[in-house]
């Protein structure tokens, strides 16, 4: 294991029951990488995510997070779980969504003007404008579309300021455009505060020119290594145990076709006069 990597992983399964999930997992994440772990639908990405967190336990294999065991390092991890749907009636405001990260922890109503209180709106006013929340974080978080609540979010990750940042499936339900921005932002986030980021994804295409390296799940195993080394046809027929074919588009993305839920894009965002764009 390298001392200081910020995940390192060797022999890893989780099971469920009587079920396996994943075995013979062997991972390390350098700090400052950004990751994408993918794969189908149902084969324990977001595990692996409750894994580093520390909820949920392995059943072979050694986990470090940070130079720890997973769970003692949760105070030096943001974390985004899958997205969730706000009521469009939802008055509290997106600044004080992200405000929730900061003192979320503490009881009662804050009181205006004391020093903590003056603190804290200063590391809310940080974040909103690291996200470039600035213009809507005042607005009710009901009122923001679908780019702005998960800018909002990813700042309330952001708030005690982490070492590592796990964000399960950010750009899910997003339209084009807005997985770009939030695509974008996350790259920032690792490149410029030099945070190690761990991004569960269904679509690979908005991330895929950013990523270090890749983490794919599929067949009760994983291969991880570069992009351009895992997202091949060869790897990932093995990996299902069946014909996968990986084709490369003139625009850069990636198709993945072979396998019902295999596919790195969604067909519905990526369809121009009725036939699929990569």
């Amino acid at each position: 294991m390298t001392a200081d990597a910020a995940v390192t992983i060797r022999g890893a399964a989780v099971r469920v029951g009587h079920r396996t999930i994943w075995s013979g997992v062997d991972l390390e994440i350098a700090r400052g990488d950004l990751v994408a772990v993918l794969g189908p639908n149902g084969v324990g990405k977001s595990t692996l995510l409750k894994v580093l967190l520390g909820v949920v336990p392995v059943a072979a294999g050694t986990v470090r997070v940070l130079g720890r065991p997973p769970g003692d390092a949760r105070d030096e991890i943001g974390y985004l779980p899958q997205r969730r749907s706000f009521d469009p009636g939802l008055r509290i405001r997106g600044v004080d969504v992200v405000r929730l990260g900061v003192d979320g922890d503490r009881w009662g109503i804050p009181l205006p003007r004391t020093r903590r209180d003056r603190a804290v709106r200063r590391r809310v006013a940080e974040l909103v404008d690291l996200v470039g929340a600035g213009d809507y974080a005042d607005r009710p978080i009901g009122d923001c579309s679908g780019g702005e609540q998960q800018r909002l979010l990813i700042a309330q990750a952001l708030a005690r300021d982490p070492a590592l940042l796990l964000l399960d499936e950010p750009l899910d339900s997003l339209d084009l455009a807005n997985q770009a921005g939030v695509a974008a932002l996350v790259e920032r986030i690792c490149r410029e505060q030099g945070v190690t980021v761990v991004i569960v994804a269904h679509d690979v295409n908005p991330i895929v020119g950013a990523l270090d390296h890749v983490v794919y799940l599929a067949g009760g195993g994983a291969r991880c290594g570069r992009p351009e080394d895992v997202i091949t046809s060869d790897t990932l027929t093995r990996l299902y145990g069946s014909p996968i074919e990986v084709l490369h588009a003139s625009d850069g993305r990636l198709v993945v076709v072979g396998e019902p839920e295999v596919a790195t894009y969604h067909p519905d965002l990526h369809r121009v006069a009725g036939h699929p764009h990569p």
